[in-house]
C-alpha cells in the first residue's frame, strides 16, 4: 500500500506539474520551461518518494524494469494501477483549476495531450511521432537502468533521471509533446477526449517498446549493469 500511494502521488505530481506547466503557464515559460518543469518533477519526487518505491511513476519505466528482471510481474501491476490512477487524478485537477480561468476551452486549449499530425504543434508525422517516442523512451530507460544500477554513484540518479527528463522535452516537445510515459498521456487524453484518446494508442505501445528493448540490454549486461 506505502508503495502504490508513493507512485499515485507521484504520478500525480509529474502530470500535474508538468503538464501544468504548458496549459496555465506555457505562454510566460516556454518550451524550455516546460521541459524543466517536467524534468523538476522527476527530481523533486526521487528524492520525495524513491525511498518508498523506487519513483517510476511512469509505465514505462516498471516495464522496463520488469523485462531487466527487477520486478516481478505482480509489482508491476501494482505500479501500473497506481500510476495511471494518479495521472487520471491530475489531469481532472488540472482541468478544475485551468477551467477557472477567463476564456478557457477544454477543446480548444487542452490539458497538455500528446499528439501528432495536422494542427498539432509541429505538425509531424505518425511515422516521426511513433520513432521519437521509442528512441527517446528508450535512451531514458537507459540512463534510468544505468543510474539506479549497483555500479553507480549513490544519490545521483533523481538528477541525471531529471535533466535527461528535461533534454527529451526540449528535443521532442514539437514532436508528440513529449510522453514517453504511458500514463502521462493517459489521464490528459480520457478528459480531452476527441483526438487525443484516439491517438492515445501510440503513447501506451510506442514507450513500452523503447523500455522494452533497455531492459533487455540491461538484462544481459550490455548497456547498464544490472541489479
Amino acid at each position: 500500500m506505502k508503495i502504490f500511494i508513493a507512485e499515485l502521488i507521484g504520478t500525480m505530481t509529474l502530470v500535474l506539474f508538468g503538464c501544468g506547466s504548458a496549459v496555465l503557464a506555457g505562454g510566460e515559460v516556454g518550451q524550455l520551461g516546460i521541459a524543466f518543469a517536467f524534468g523538476l518533477s522527476i527530481v523533486a519526487m526521487a528524492y520525495g518518494i524513491g525511498p518508498i518505491s523506487g519513483c517510476h511513476i511512469n509505465p514505462a519505466v516498471s516495464f522496463g524494469a520488469f523485462v531487466a528482471g527487477r520486478m516481478t510481474p505482480k509489482e508491476m501491476l501494482t505500479y501500473w494501477a497506481a500510476q495511471f490512477i494518479g495521472a487520471l487524478i491530475a489531469a481532472g485537477i488540472l482541468y478544475l483549476i485551468a477551467s477557472g480561468r477567463a476564456g478557457y476551452d477544454l477543446a480548444t486549449n487542452g490539458l497538455g495531450q500528446n499528439g501528432w499530425g495536422p494542427g498539432y504543434l509541429g505538425e509531424y508525422s505518425l511515422t516521426a511521432a511513433f520513432l521519437f517516442e521509442v528512441v527517446a523512451t528508450f535512451f531514458f530507460l537507459v540512463v534510468i537502468l544505468g543510474s539506479t544500477s549497483k555500479g553507480a554513484p549513490a544519490g545521483f540518479a533523481g538528477i541525471s533521471i531529471g535533466m535527461t527528463l528535461v533534454m527529451i522535452h526540449i528535443v521532442g516537445i514539437q514532436v508528440t509533446g513529449v510522453s514517453v510515459n504511458p500514463a502521462r498521456s493517459f489521464g490528459p487524453a480520457v478528459i480531452v477526449g476527441g483526438q487525443a484518446l484516439t491517438q492515445l494508442w501510440l503513447f501506451l505501445v510506442a514507450p513500452l517498446i523503447g523500455a522494452g528493448i533497455a531492459g533487455f540490454l540491461a538484462k544481459q549486461d550490455l548497456t547498464v549493469n544490472n541489479d
